[in-house]
């Protein structure tokens, strides 16, 4: 089979591991939440799952990729999964013990003093998904996306039905005994983190054969200071990724005027980056169907030229989601509650955002096959230091807008910069011209509609489709060669 046809295949199963479960969540939990939760409140859900972005990094530490780089040869594959399942498991479980010794503390500095619980759940979530990351490598090296799937799913219809539950059902039905046995009003937002914590460790036992498999190797501490030694600057460049992605929701509460309701802004911005979700996750799912399939075509004579169509039909893809999200945009932001749409306008620059996020994660296949990572992890502190810049100078005049556009602006410089070191170190032979000429059809129509919205002449039955039209035409005009010939292969 054709290799881009088998990593889009291999995409969309993923998608249903990915796509589905996080589009259950968009459709059922977003808009559920934007409507039990005052802003605050959401503000509240917003922020404790930023700090989750950045903990699942760090107890990681790069271990995944480092999991494909060293098991994808098929040597000693068996001994590399029980080394770093093992480190893993060891690390994970040192956090949770000492979030419990020192919770006090820890939840005074983070402003829950009076909710110490909501951290130690917090932390135990934290811990079981970085653990069985290491359990999810494994399956997506051995090509098993319906098994990833399935799993994903359960997990994630397992939250939304407890979600329901405890927000909605037992409020209802305050009376009843079996409610009044399990049931507090206080624990309010806490809900949400007990029946993600249910989740995840039903997720746990799913992923028992895959957690016994640690036994097939033996833990070899040579090996995994090798492992160590090339997933350290990933550790970094997570990190730095991390704070490109989720800083800013844990920052604009304390960057943000008291006066303008910090927390109230936050579940704005919170509810209003959820409806990107589509772009989110088309991204997600390629990378969790690229990374490995990145790795098992390096031996390809022709691999820089598939690099390059790779990165061709990912942005494709993506382009046509910002227009059908942003041409009907109405739609998609009754999915958040009417308290939360005063945001809207920061949805196409978060679009946008992380589409070129997706690109960044294109262009690092030239670090990782060439052994340097570390010079990745540059690349993504630069990112890191203007997502910080740029929230501590613009936050305070212009809200989250600032945070937005910080997105935009701090993944735009990487793009450039790994472009420019890839052309020196791994040069891949990318449609450049090509791409820019795509970007620009879709953002022409885009503010075309945009205008003749303002002025009462866009239609949602004639303008918005034939924009769509036009868009797939100029993307079949210009791909049909290389379409024809995929389709025979």
């Amino acid at each position: 089979m054709n290799p881009i046809k088998q990593l889009f295949g291999q995409t969309a199963v993923y998608g249903m591991g990915i796509v589905l479960p996080r589009l259950l969540n968009y459709l059922l939990l977003t808009p559920f939440y934007t409507r039990v939760f005052a802003t605050g409140e959401y503000g509240v859900v917003t922020e404790l799952y930023a700090y989750v972005v950045f903990l699942l990094v760090i107890l990681t530490y790069g271990m995944e990729t480092g999991f494909f780089r060293y098991a994808s040869n098929g040597e000693n594959k068996d001994n590399v999964y029980s080394s770093i399942l093992g480190t893993v498991f060891s690390t994970s479980v040192l956090f949770v013990l000492l979030v419990i010794v020192f919770v006090k503390p820890i939840a005074g500095g983070l402003g829950y003093s009076q909710f110490p619980q909501y951290i130690r759940w917090l932390a135990m979530i934290v811990a079981i998904d970085a653990f069985t990351a290491i359990p999810f490598a494994r399956i997506r090296l051995l090509n098993k996306p319906v098994k990833y799937a399935l799993i994903r799913i359960v997990e994630v219809s397992v939250n939304i039905g407890l979600n329901w539950f405890f927000l909605y059902y037992c409020p209802h039905h305050i009376d009843n005994e079996f409610v009044k046995s399990i049931y507090s009003p206080e624990v309010g937002v806490g809900y949400v983190l007990i029946s993600n914590l249910v989740a995840s460790v039903l997720k746990l036992l799913l992923l028992s054969g895959e957690i016994f498999a640690f036994f097939k190797g033996q833990y070899d501490f040579t090996l995994l200071r090798t492992i160590l030694k090339y997933s350290y600057p990933l550790l970094i460049a997570g990190l730095a990724g991390t704070i490109n992605e989720a800083l800013d929701r844990v920052l604009l509460k304390h960057l943000l005027d008291p006066a303008s309701d910090p927390m109230s802004q936050l579940g704005i911005y919170g509810a209003n980056y959820k409806i990107a979700v589509l772009m989110t996750l088309y991204v997600q799912m390629f990378k969790y169907a690229a990374e490995p399939f990145f790795f098992s075509k390096a031996h390809l004579q022709d691999a820089k030229q598939l690099y390059a169509d790779t990165m061709k039909y990912f942005i494709i893809p993506g382009l046509l989601i910002f227009l059908g999200v942003m041409l009907y945009i109405d739609y998609f932001k009754l999915f958040i509650g009417s308290s939360y749409r005063e945001g809207v306008g920061i949805v196409p620059v978060i679009l946008l955002a992380n589409l070129v996020m997706g690109i960044f994660f294109n262009l690092s296949i030239w670090y990782k096959l060439t052994n340097k990572t570390l010079t990745g992890a540059v690349l993504v502190l630069i990112g890191a230091g203007l997502t910080i810049l740029i929230n501590t100078l613009f936050v305070k005049k212009y809200g989250y807008v600032a945070s937005a556009w910080g997105h935009l602006i701090c993944y735009t410089v990487m793009v450039v910069l790994s472009f420019l070191l890839s052309r020196k170190h791994y040069s891949i032979p990318y449609d450049i011209k090509r791409i820019i000429l795509y970007f620009v059809v879709i953002l022409s129509l885009y503010f075309i509609d945009f205008e003749l919205g303002k002025h009462g002449f866009s239609s949602y039955w004639v303008v918005k489709p034939l924009f769509m039209l036009i868009a797939i035409s100029v993307f079949f005009v210009g791909e049909r060669k290389t379409f024809l010939a995929y389709k025979q292969t």
